[in-house]
């Protein structure tokens, strides 16, 4: 039986609260509206604030949906965890937080405990093209995920990386 880490537990603990258990059911637009985030469109850079105890998360509004979703888990990282404006903070800390937001939006958007029921394709190719669309992530973050789900489980299978 799979040992979940740390974040993989939180994330499926959190997700259970909000009564999400499938793909299908990963929407920001929802789990803004449930955890009383407030989400705006503009044409600046993603970002997310607390304003009078009132979180809000800014996207841009030129990205493709798979981006604002993506962009989305990151900023919600921030809310959830994070404090302290990153322009007044030491350098090193900004990229400690962006770091941690990155591994957070990876197991957000394509949860482990999803990922497990799913029957991947040996292709490493045709695998994230599935988690891809099973997810609506891009593909460069479904493959990026899929790197990281093969090494936090110690387990290689026989992958076919041949184009």
């Amino acid at each position: 039986m799979y040992q979940y880490n740390h974040l993989e537990d939180y994330i499926r603990k959190f997700y259970s609260q909000l009564k999400i258990f499938r793909p299908s059911d990963l929407d920001f637009r929802r789990i803004a509206k449930d955890l009383n985030i407030k989400v705006f469109y503009w044409t600046h850079k993603s970002q997310a604030l607390f304003l009078k105890g009132r979180a809000f998360i800014f996207l841009n509004m030129n990205l493709s949906f798979h981006q604002q979703y993506q962009e989305f888990m990151h900023e919600l990282c921030h809310i959830l965890f994070h404090a302290g404006d990153q322009m007044n903070m030491p350098p090193l800390f900004r990229v400690y937080q962006e770091s941690k937001a990155k591994n957070f939006t990876l197991h957000a958007c394509i949860p482990t405990f999803m990922l497990n029921d799913i029957n991947l394709p040996r292709d490493i190719n045709a695998a994230t093209h599935v988690i891809q669309q099973t997810f609506n992530v891009e593909f460069d973050f479904a493959m990026s995920r899929l790197n990281l789900y093969i090494n936090n489980h110690c387990f290689m299978p026989s992958w076919n990386t041949a184009n």
